[in-house]
């Protein structure tokens, strides 16, 4: 997926699937729990591979001091290194934020366990990563889930999910890719290729939510593009 991440444009090949998400994780910082981080100030929002950082805004209008954590950030301190923790401290993590990144990980022993490590006792992760997608590395691509399998690779590395949320049902995200390919397509057109992209991606954007609108939820729920999880710490509250 491509940014702008967070206000994509209707005509944006992607954008159904972008506005849904950002939707869902609006939804889910207004539940959050009022006491997180509370005992040590400011809470901290810790975003693990940021990429451009585009859900920032959010989570600093939501009062978080937002560190965005990728393989090439300029600041050390958050720069993330295989096999060498973040020079943060333990527990410092009101939040834990992982976006469209599970599924670029291929040691998700190490990856979970420094999510783990830097979460606070009271503190909660959200996740997304995706069910059903496209082939996109970035630099890699290695796997994509099921409800329970996320489920159970969650809970399996000590956490415990609050809430999982279906984003993108079988209908709609079949044509969802069939707007990736047209645009791409069209694009490599001269002259107009770009206008008849974003006039084609808006007439797929309506449909998918007639789609959406159609599907039963349990069919979504079970076969969505896109998971987001709420989670916490097992043995914590």
């Amino acid at each position: 997926m491509t940014a702008p991440r967070l206000h994509p444009p209707f005509w944006q090949h992607d954008a159904y699937t972008l506005r849904r998400l950002a939707a869902a994780l609006r939804e889910c910082i207004a539940a959050l729990p009022r006491h997180l981080g509370s005992a040590t100030g400011r809470p901290q929002a810790v975003d693990l591979g940021a990429g451009e950082a585009p859900y920032r805004p959010l989570f600093e209008a939501a009062g978080y001091t937002y560190l965005a954590c990728d393989i090439d950030a300029r600041d050390e301190a958050l720069r993330i290194v295989a096999g060498r923790p973040l020079p943060l401290a333990a527990g410092s993590a009101a939040l834990l934020l992982s976006f469209q990144v599970l599924e670029h990980v291929w040691d998700l022993d190490e990856y979970l366990g420094e999510a783990r490590r830097l979460l606070a006792d009271d503190g909660r992760m959200l996740l997304s990563t995706h069910g059903t997608w496209l082939y996109h590395p970035h630099p890699t691509d290695f796997r994509r889930w099921t409800r329970s399998g996320l489920q159970a690779e969650l809970q399996q590395r000590g956490f415990v999910i609050e809430r999982m949320v279906g984003l993108v049902g079988p209908l709609a995200w079949t044509t969802q890719f069939r707007a990736i390919g047209a645009a791409l397509l069209l694009r490599r057109l001269p002259l107009l290729g770009s206008a008849l992209a974003a006039v084609l991606s808006s007439l797929y954007h309506l449909r998918m939510i007639l789609e959406d609108t159609l599907t039963p939820d349990r069919w979504i729920a079970d076969n969505a593009a896109v998971y987001l999880v709420l989670a916490r710490k097992a043995g914590t509250r």
